[in-house]
């Protein structure tokens, strides 16, 4: 498994979305972020240590995940039961793409009724919405020119 494997399989799930933030990371949340989307995954494509693959393992599995070996508490992330792998082969392939589901779901499971509503839209609505907001908050944006 690679980061390439690993983003092609989470986009293929229900209301993925993808940005890049916070350097090199490639962020994956359930439903857009401007219309209360939350993340679920993070994959840094840097060479920081910081662990390549990190995300949401639920408070039922987070301990037992954490004694695989290259298996760590994900940094920022831990207290609220996030993990991250080291290394790629640290839990075999289709283990991981399950694990990541269930992370997707249970961040699915939290999202507010109205953020829900919206993805429950029709794609064409739903889009067009998501792009209005969008605007919304760019307009709304402090300019350090003012």
């Amino acid at each position: 498994m690679d980061a390439e494997q690993v983003r092609e399989a989470l986009l293929k799930l229900p209301h993925v979305e993808e940005t890049m933030q916070w350097g090199a990371n490639l962020v994956f949340w359930v439903g857009d972020k401007a219309i209360g989307g939350k993340m679920f995954a993070l994959v840094n494509l840097d060479e920081d240590g910081k662990g390549l693959i990190s995300f949401h393992a639920g408070q039922e599995r987070y301990t037992e995940l954490l004694e695989i070996d290259g298996v760590i508490p994900a940094p920022y992330m831990a207290r609220i039961f996030w993990v991250a792998l080291t290394r790629w082969d640290a839990i075999p392939d289709r283990e991981l793409l399950d694990l990541l589901a269930h992370g997707r779901d249970l961040v699915y499971a939290k999202l507010p009724r109205r953020t829900k509503d919206v993805l429950a839209m029709p794609q064409t609505a739903r889009k067009k919405l998501i792009t209005e907001r969008r605007k919304l908050l760019a307009s709304r944006k402090p300019s350090k020119f003012r």
